[in-house]
């Protein structure tokens, strides 16, 4: 079992340099000159600024709080996953109408993310060969609309593609579970290990937040689909240590 995990996760990491540039940016302040009792020199009372509203974009900190750990998942075995397998740097994929799609495999995005962190859930059945990867992407709520658009467009216009050296096809939409506040599903049939071998996307956006459910089965090729239960457990948590 455990060599047929570590297979599953070697497939779904691709060899990229990694690279996040991340923007700062800072409140300019008031250029006013100001007197004595909170006066400008004009003599007039300094305007009162509104208080800046706290950002409810999650930090790292945030996200492994609020993503599934050990225990929490009765039957399931749950562990972190590290940054070579989840590459910020996105490649592109031809067609470009396909782009979503394929920065969703490695979790990344357009736009990028504030923040991420990834866990690698299996069964405890050792019978049971699903490996499911999942992962919180933190954005602005905009952001976080726009690649839940992307995904949602691509699933429609998009019906194969190549990336990173290896070829994906037979997109198509599937049925998405009714948690957070949208969600997208779709299933990619990709050549893995000279295997044809169909793989399960889900992805839910709760607030500002993106979940992303990855789901594939090596020795049982046909038998695809994220767990509800996982993605359910996942959603809910992330929700409950949001507010």
């Amino acid at each position: 079992m455990k060599s047929t995990v570590s297979r599953a996760v070697m497939a779904a990491s691709v060899t990229v340099a990694l690279g996040l540039t991340a923007a700062c940016g800072s409140d300019n302040g008031d250029s006013g000159k100001s007197g004595d009792n909170g006066k400008k020199a004009s003599g007039k009372p300094a305007a009162v600024r509104p208080a800046a509203k706290k950002s409810t974009v999650l930090t790292t900190a945030d996200l492994e709080k609020a993503a599934l750990v050990k225990g929490d998942l009765k039957g399931y075995k749950v562990e972190k996953m590290s940054a070579a397998d989840m590459p910020a740097q996105t490649v592109p994929a031809d067609p470009a109408a396909c782009q979503p799609l394929a920065d969703m495999f490695m979790f990344a995005g357009r736009p990028t993310a504030k923040a991420r962190v990834g866990r690698t859930v299996t069964s405890t059945d050792e019978l049971d060969a699903t490996v499911i990867s999942f992962a919180l992407l933190a954005h602005e709520k905009a952001a976080a609309e726009k690649v839940m658009d992307g995904l949602r467009t691509a699933t429609k216009k998009c019906t194969s593609y190549e990336h990173a050296g290896s070829e994906y096809r037979d997109v198509a939409a599937l049925a998405a579970p009714k948690t957070g506040d949208e969600a997208v599903s779709y299933k990619v049939v990709g050549d893995i290990e000279g295997q044809k071998t169909p793989m399960s996307f889900t992805v839910v956006r709760s607030g500002p937040t993106v979940a992303a459910f990855y789901s594939i089965n090596l020795l049982k090729p046909k038998k695809f689909g994220v767990p509800t239960e996982i993605v359910e457990a996942q959603v809910k948590k992330l929700e409950k240590t949001s507010k």
